[in-house]
């Protein structure tokens, strides 16, 4: 278990009950910034939210939360992409180890590490293809599924700080196919230039992709990385995105590309600064992470 002492969890600015995990709800972002006196609805996806976000203000002014806790009374379309924010208490914990500007490098890199865990396995959650069969246990004969060995998820992660998110996905995932992809970001433009590229030629038709990147602000890395992914045979609707923390502007910017893409992050945050920096987010997760 990690040992870190009870500085590196983040004080918070008022005291708050403790909330129960519960069945998300969904909601729809307002992309105008600021204390709206209308909120925009956004018909392009939906985010599937923990209920408790409801009982903080600063979420109130930006969100609009629908009354519905489950998609049941709710039409999905398939054109439309959708956000799971899971609800697990452990992911909320992880990310406030992980927003704390007190937490070192090596617990920052597990917290990471960690957190990556969760999301992947709830991206798994209805996912992964199975093969059915019989087994014989001590006591008799029992109708098993295993996750199909012939049928991997190919994991790729945006370097550098990817790396960190899918530290434990073996240990989740039965059969799993790595690849890597490199970019760089310009500090004024923004935009991402690919510096390594270890994707092969052509994926094998209706292949599972999970695209791997701790942040989500303005979605210009992550749009060139599913291009790639597209390039090479991959259905954008059949990527899983996993990130740490996300924010409105990628969220819009991956809608608009890629209707259908699905996305699993811990936190959604209300804005990007003016350097691409999630506000209030947890800084430059690769440098948090490798202490450069």
């Amino acid at each position: 278990s990690l040992g870190f002492s009870s500085h590196f969890i983040p004080a918070f600015h008022r005291p708050s009950s403790s909330i129960p995990a519960s069945s998300p709800q969904i909601v729809s972002p307002s992309i105008q910034h600021g204390t709206p006196t209308k909120i925009r609805h956004c018909s392009s996806f939906h985010i599937l939210i923990p209920e408790c976000y409801q009982k903080r203000d600063e979420y109130r002014q930006r969100w609009r939360i629908r009354s519905t806790s489950t998609t049941e009374n709710r039409k999905i379309e398939a054109d439309q992409m959708l956000v799971y924010v899971p609800p697990h208490p452990l992911i909320k914990h992880w990310i406030s180890i992980l927003r704390n500007e007190l937490t070192p490098p090596p617990i920052f890199k597990s917290a990471l590490a960690e957190l990556g865990r969760f999301l992947i396995y709830e991206a798994a959650r209805d996912w992964l293809m199975t093969v059915s069969c019989e087994v014989q246990t001590p006591c008799g004969i029992a109708d098993v599924e295993f996750v199909d060995p012939g049928k991997p998820v190919r994991i790729v992660p945006i370097l550098r700080a990817g790396l960190v998110l899918i530290e434990h996905a073996s240990s989740v995932l039965p059969a799993t196919q790595t690849y890597h992809v490199g970019f760089v970001r310009d500090e004024i433009s923004l935009m991402p230039s690919l510096y390594l590229n270890k994707l092969p030629d052509k994926f094998p038709d209706g292949a599972r992709i999970l695209v791997v990147d701790p942040m989500l602000a303005t979605g210009g890395t992550m749009v060139a990385a599913i291009d790639l992914l597209k390039d090479r045979n991959v259905d954008h609707r059949r990527i899983r995105v996993v990130a740490a923390v996300a924010a409105p502007p990628a969220l819009s910017e991956l809608s608009r590309k890629f209707p259908g893409l699905r996305i699993y992050t811990g936190a959604i945050d209300p804005s990007v600064n003016e350097k691409g920096f999630i506000v209030p987010g947890l800084g430059d997760a690769g440098d948090r992470s490798f202490g450069t």
